[in-house]
C-alpha cells in the first residue's frame, strides 16, 4: 500500500471514529438530559429535544427498521472494503463521515431494541426540518463531499481528455 492510500485510510477511519464517538456521547447526553425538558437555544429556530425514530431519514419506513440496519451493514462493509484504495483526502473524509454516521445509527438500533430493530435517538430540532442527530448530519455532509469530489474529478478528467464542457 502506498503512502497516499495509507493517508486516505487514516483519514477515513479517524473521521469515522470521531463521528461515531461524538454521536454516541450526544445521544447518551440527550437521553439523560432532554427527556421531557427541551432546551430552546434559539427560540423558534433551534431546540434540543429528545425524540426517537424507528425508521430512516425523515421517519420513513418505521415498520421496517431491519431494512435500514441491513442497508447500513452493506454500505459500511463496502466502505471498509474500499478503504485502502488510493483516493484523495476529501473523498476519504466523506466516506469516513458516512461510515461513522451509519455506524452511530446502527449502534442505536442495536442498543435500543431487539436485534437491529430498535430506534434511533434524534434531538436537533430546526423547526422547519425533521428532528435529526449528529450521525444524520455526518452522513449528509459526507454524501455532499463525495458528490462534490465526484463532480470535480469528472470535470478534471474531461479537461485532461480535452473534452469541451459545452458542445455547441
Amino acid at each position: 500500500m502506498n503512502a497516499r492510500a495509507r493517508r486516505a485510510a487514516t483519514i477515513l477511519f479517524a473521521a469515522a471514529a470521531a463521528v461515531f464517538a461524538l454521536d454516541r456521547v450526544t445521544k447518551v447526553w440527550a437521553a439523560h438530559v432532554l427527556v421531557g425538558r427541551p432546551i430552546d437555544l434559539i427560540p423558534g429556530a433551534l431546540t434540543l429535544r429528545y425524540t426517537t425514530n424507528s425508521g430512516g431519514a425523515f421517519s420513513l419506513g418505521q415498520r421496517t427498521p431491519w431494512l435500514f440496519a441491513g442497508a447500513t451493514l452493506i454500505v459500511s462493509g463496502l466502505i471498509v472494503l474500499t478503504a485502502f484504495r488510493s483516493r484523495n483526502a476529501v473523498s476519504a473524509l466523506g466516506l469516513g463521515l458516512v461510515l461513522g454516521g451509519a455506524l452511530g445509527n446502527l449502534a442505536d438500533r442495536a442498543l435500543r431494541g431487539h436485534g437491529l430493530s430498535g430506534h434511533v435517538v434524534d434531538f436537533i430540532d430546526l423547526h422547519w426540518w425533521p428532528v435529526f442527530n449528529v450521525a444524520d448530519s455526518a452522513i449528509v455532509i459526507g454524501a455532499v463531499l463525495l458528490a462534490w469530489t465526484s463532480f470535480r474529478d469528472e470535470h478534471a478528467r474531461e479537461v485532461a481528455a480535452g473534452t469541451p464542457d459545452d458542445v455547441a
